[in-house]
């Protein structure tokens, strides 16, 4: 790298102070703050039987990548810091072959992971229709991508493939496959 000196100051470490600096503002992965929503859209959650040990069980049904062999889907509202929105709680089932009767009698032990789609404030990302994505392990810990960057918030936003990327593609104008 060269170091051009204007004035005595290097003006190659600004310039990669100021894109590092962008490139942290554009990450496409949850940040401390997306992981702190993330936490709350948790508990929320919790509240509202979606998730954790006295969740509301439904009729788990056949399931597809990327999300699990076998489906229970939520739709209800949640509360979040105060703000009320639309939220989609997807809790994903495996291995590959497992059946419904599995699930029913163990879902602790099928149970990949819970991935959510909150509506957030308008403004939040209007590109993407305002939608909060996250996706949580069992336990509510947030899931990493394989490069280890948190998937919470606009996750993968502007990339080919995730949350974002599959969704854009969803009949209608919400980005919703179902409901």
């Amino acid at each position: 790298m060269k170091i051009l000196k204007i004035g005595g100051v290097a003006l190659a470490a600004a310039i990669a102070l100021s894109t590092t600096t962008a490139q942290s503002q554009m990450a496409p992965f949850g940040g401390e703050e997306d992981a702190a929503y993330a936490a709350a859209l948790w508990s929320a959650l919790e509240m509202g039987k979606m998730v954790g040990k006295d969740a509301i069980n439904t009729f788990p049904y056949e399931g597809a990548e990327p999300h699990g062999a076998m489906l229970e889907t939520f739709y209800t509202t949640a509360t979040v810091n105060g703000y009320t929105g639309e939220v989609i709680v997807k809790r994903n089932y495996g291995p590959k072959d497992v059946e419904v009767e599995a699930v029913q009698m163990d879902r602790d032990k099928h149970l990949g992971a819970v991935t959510v789609m909150f509506k957030r404030e308008a403004g939040y990302d209007a590109d993407n229709k305002d939608w909060f994505w996250v996706k949580y392990l069992p336990d509510g810990s947030l899931d990493k991508n394989p490069k280890g960057m948190l998937l919470a918030g606009k996750v993968a936003k502007g990339a080919d493939k995730g949350c974002i990327a599959c969704h854009t593609g969803a009949p209608g104008e919400n980005m919703v496959f179902t409901k």
